[in-house]
């Protein structure tokens, strides 16, 4: 398949050196440029917590060389060609590089796209990232026919693994499994309003999976109205698709109003003193003629007064509560990944069986058009004899089939030779046996 995977071990490189190797901006587009020209193809996953190079090594020119060796020459190529790029030398990168291989890079890309490699088992975002390498690498024309199809192979595959497995069903994320409360406690999420109080970075994660279950309405209430308004900039730029998607600012002060408007309050604020009390919520409650609250509690010490929990219409949640979910979830991945790892398996082999499928048809398409070129060759030299009258029709008759007979039959004959000069009777037998059947069906 001559796949090669190459990559940053995060776990063993000091963080200095990985920030050096990671591929920011533009840095992915010159990168790409230049791979395109020793490669025959190549993607660059470049993410917090990965840095990964997929190529694919170009065919060898000289069809008696050893792959092999030519796959170690490309490998250590790329492996200078990255030291090159980030001014770095051999000795600094390569003990904390990783190289897979043909159907152990074919494993590790599925392993990777079906969540099965990453921090967070199960997790979906790293195949939307590979999406997005892909598509660059398209768009600077660093992909050949025959990675893309390989691309495509890996992507459907992945997308078997997370639809026949349970290892990506669960929430193991607290933005993730505070939008999973969101949908199994409302519907009609366009009509329904969040309400964020404190704009910190466990806040927007919130906000950010819950906006993209397209929740209708976001209102943001923070101290610093300038640390809000940046939150509301990321998630309007986020959801520019929606069109019924609003955010609104408002200070802390303007809590007590705000509540009687939410359906949805995530809490974050790092606040001595409790936010939202039981007589703040019983005056939002009335006022929205006791229309269900979610509540997610995910500050220490508490935001939300826990005896909210008692009130009707209040659903409840700490960042304990959740807490305990993911852990539940994370076992049950855990065991999913069992059966997602063999399904996986599974996949590559076919995955491989089917390229040695399309290979050889365009194995035989090239044999067929060579052996075209020769008839034609052949053809045309027996018209000009005939033409100038060197020999009659019968003798050219005679020399057209002997010399046809001779090119057709060579490539089997010197394979037979090879494989009984080498001892090789099982590959004697099936060319023989093969040609014998050719035989039998033509008389």
């Amino acid at each position: 398949m001559r796949l090669v995977v190459i990559g940053v071990n995060h776990k063993t490189a000091p963080i200095a050196l990985r920030e050096r190797l990671a591929f920011v901006g533009d840095d992915i587009n010159s990168a790409l440029v230049q791979l395109r020209t020793f490669t025959d193809g190549s993607v660059i996953v470049s993410t917090c917590n990965r840095t990964e190079i997929y190529a694919l090594m170009p065919q060898p020119i000289s069809a008696t060389g050893s792959i092999t060796v030519a796959m170690e020459q490309h490998i250590a190529d790329i492996k200078s060609w990255l030291g090159d790029f980030k001014k770095l030398s051999a000795a600094q990168i390569e003990p904390f590089l990783y190289v897979h291989q043909d159907t152990h890079a074919l494993t590790h890309w599925l392993r990777v796209a079906a969540g099965l490699d990453s921090m967070i088992l199960g997790e979906p975002q790293i195949l939307g990232q590979i999406k997005q390498a892909v598509q660059l690498a398209h768009t600077e024309q660093a992909l050949s026919s025959q990675l893309g199809w390989i691309i495509d192979q890996v992507f459907a595959a992945a997308k078997r693994v997370r639809n026949e497995t349970n290892v990506g069903a669960q929430a193991v994320s607290l933005g993730f499994a505070a939008a999973k409360l969101v949908t199994q406690i409302f519907d009609n999420l366009p009509s329904r309003t969040l309400v964020v109080v404190a704009a910190g970075e466990m806040n927007r994660l919130v906000a950010t999976h819950i906006a993209g279950l397209g929740v209708g309405r976001i209102i943001i209430c923070n101290r610093s109205p300038e640390r809000a308004e940046a939150l509301a900039t990321e998630l309007r730029q986020a959801n520019l698709k929606l069109a019924t998607f609003s955010v609104e600012v408002r200070l802390l002060q303007e809590l007590p109003q705000v509540l009687a408007e939410a359906d949805i309050v995530s809490s974050c604020s790092g606040s001595m003193d409790v936010l939202i009390n039981k007589n703040m919520t019983a005056q939002a409650l009335k006022i929205r003629r006791y229309r269900p609250m979610l509540m997610i509690d995910l500050a220490v010490p508490r935001d939300i007064d826990s005896t909210i929990s008692q009130m009707d219409d209040v659903y409840l949640y700490s960042v304990d509560d959740l807490q305990h979910v993911i852990a539940g979830n994370l076992e049950r991945r855990r065991q999913a990944a069992v059966d997602a790892e063999l399904l996986v398996s599974q996949l590559v082999v076919e995955i491989e069986r089917r390229f040695q499928v399309r290979k050889v048809g365009h194995d035989i398409e090239q044999y067929r058009n060579h052996t075209q070129l020769q008839v034609e060759e052949i053809l045309g030299n027996a018209l000009k004899k005939l033409d100038s009258g060197e020999i009659d029709a019968n003798s050219a008759m005679v020399e057209l089939t002997r010399q046809l007979t001779q090119t057709l039959s060579h490539a089997p004959s010197k394979l037979m030779r090879k494989a009984a000069r080498e001892g090789d009777s099982e590959l004697l037998d099936f060319v023989v046996s093969g040609l014998h059947g050719a035989y039998r069906k033509r008389r």
